[in-house]
């Protein structure tokens, strides 16, 4: 029987900046529908890991293939249109823009209407745009942002951003999500709900997440398996279990709970 192909192969990655090695030698496989967690120390490298998915980086080593494609050296733009999306670590969203217009913006890459079109004002373009923004706003709704739709994104409280994020995020209809440091900055509660939160999109959408996170209950309630890095290397995978009572995983945390 012919083994399944990974949606996400990461074979023997690595990146140098200068003479300073920041990821090396990683392997890693997503599989459809799967959450999982990269976890590990401040310095790690797992930022630096996900510039890497998303074509911010170029490997210096390695190969990255979503499905059968390969991704070295791809834009990131393209990536994002082989079906990666990300939130990042420090929000990025329009601040100036509507919380509906920074969900229309993912929206607008899937356009099925030409720029012709648009330029032009023809029915194409109008019935295009009254598409996306019924789209749009049905993201909202599942977001729970539907009551703020036209309040400018900076004016939003630290954690429904987050969610909006996430929202312009899931609008690019992506394959693999990837989700850096959700719930910097949150409290408990808004945590409880961002773990909620991410078990409802992963079932409704069928989405395979890669998220990393600092804060240990969230990672160990929602993730299925987990990696470990530290100093830019694999040290550890496995189930939370495992990786709770893992001793190289507690050294690389000098002592800090992973629990």
């Amino acid at each position: 029987m012919t083994a399944k192909t990974p949606l996400l192969k990461v074979e023997n990655v690595g990146i140098r900046f200068g003479g300073l090695k920041a990821v090396s030698d990683v392997n890693l496989e997503l599989n459809q529908g799967e959450l999982v967690g990269l976890i590990g120390p401040n310095g790690a490298g797992k930022t630096t890991f996900f510039n890497l998915l998303t074509g911010v980086y170029v490997p210096t080593e390695g190969m990255i293939s979503l499905g059968s494609e390969k991704l070295n050296g791809l834009a990131p733009y393209k990536i994002n249109q082989k079906g990666i999306s990300r939130t990042f670590q420090n929000i990025r969203l329009f601040s100036d823009l509507s919380v509906l217009d920074n969900v229309k913006v993912a929206y607008h890459s899937l356009a099925k209407h030409s720029i012709v079109s648009s330029l032009l004002r023809l029915p194409s373009h109008f019935s295009g745009e009254k598409e996306m923004e019924e789209k749009a706003i049905e993201f909202l709704k599942i977001f729970k942002l539907e009551s703020v739709m036209h309040e400018q994104a900076k004016n939003l409280p630290y954690g429904q951003q987050r969610r909006l994020e996430i929202a312009r995020a899931l609008a690019a209809n992506p394959k693999l999500l990837l989700l850096d440091e959700p719930a910097a900055g949150m409290n408990p509660q808004e945590t409880e709900e961002l773990m909620n939160l991410i078990a409802l999109i992963r079932e409704r959408f069928s989405l395979t997440i890669l998220l990393i996170e600092h804060d240990m209950l969230l990672v160990m309630g929602v993730c299925e398996r987990i990696y470990v890095l530290d100093h830019g290397q694999l040290i550890a995978q496995g189930n939370p279990e495992q990786i709770r009572n893992n001793p190289k995983v507690i050294e690389a945390y000098l002592g800090e709970e992973v629990s």
